[in-house]
């Protein structure tokens, strides 16, 4: 049975990371993205304020904003797959680049933040691989994705096959993403939850069952539509190797006599 669901799910695959990115950022202009974006927003806001660092890159912006304007870190980068979808900045700076091949030098980003990039790129693994080699040594990487258990991953289910965003998009649980980095040398320190109302269209409706945020938060908290998980980059270190002492050789083998120096006067001479 799970393979035949697999099998479905598959086939619901966006067409290309570039289309699904912009269709995602199209979706965040609806009343439903509207209302996700201002609780991950919030949730942002409260999560990075503690991150410090010199340098901080978000990767893509579906929301159609800065996502960081609430961290500390003075020098704010904003990187999109094309100049159309840069937007309006506070204090920080755009560039032009794929998430798969980040035009940014090794070891240089303190923070890195990848919303919602997992489930719409190419090759979400070499995303990853990428985020690995420009983060310094704890360095953090903050991941927003969808849930797919949740009712968002429900919605996903029925309305996936019509391929259009965000439900054609890799729904990766926070689990396996939390396994991906583990395995790239990262420690996964929080991970948080967020909008527990179904996916519904309609405005009335979403304002009538915001009550569901809090009772969500409370005794559901993990089945929350979306996620944000952050992982500190572990620092390779040097284990020292203690040499192994060994008893110096003899010279001379056991059960013979060893020289000996013996001091003999004669005339005055040695």
């Amino acid at each position: 049975m799970w393979a035949s669901v697999k099998r479905v799910l598959m086939s619901y695959r966006c067409a290309s990371g570039r289309e699904a990115r912009a269709g995602l950022r199209q979706w965040y202009a609806s009343p439903l993205g509207h209302a996700l974006t201002a609780c991950e927003q919030r949730l942002l806001d409260e999560s990075l304020y503690n991150l410090f660092g010199y340098h901080l890159l978000q990767v893509g912006a579906p929301q159609g904003a800065d996502l960081t304007t609430a961290s500390r870190i003075s020098h704010r980068m904003l990187l999109v797959d094309s100049a159309a979808a840069l937007p309006a900045l506070n204090g920080g700076e755009g560039c032009v680049g794929l998430p798969e091949a980040l035009p940014v030098a090794s070891d240089s980003i303190d923070l890195l933040l990848l919303p919602h990039v997992l489930a719409f790129a190419d090759e979400p693994h070499q995303v990853l691989r990428e985020a690995e080699r420009v983060l310094i040594p704890e360095g953090h990487v903050a991941v927003l994705g969808f849930n797919p258990w949740s009712l968002w991953g429900l919605g996903r289910l029925a309305l996936g096959w019509r391929r259009r965003t965000p439900w054609c998009g890799r729904f990766l649980s926070p689990w396996r993403v939390k396994d991906w980095l583990s395995l790239l040398g990262f420690d996964t320190v929080l991970l948080r939850h967020v909008y527990y109302r179904p996916p519904l269209a309609h405005p009335g409706l979403l304002q009538r069952l915001l009550f569901l945020e809090r009772w969500g938060q409370r005794w559901w908290p993990i089945l929350g539509g979306a996620y944000l998980l952050v992982a500190r980059k572990r620092v390779a270190t040097l284990t020292p190797i203690r040499p192994r002492w060994r008893p110096r050789r003899a010279l001379v083998p056991a059960g013979l006599a060893g020289p000996t120096v013996r001091k003999q006067e004669h005339d005055g001479k040695l």
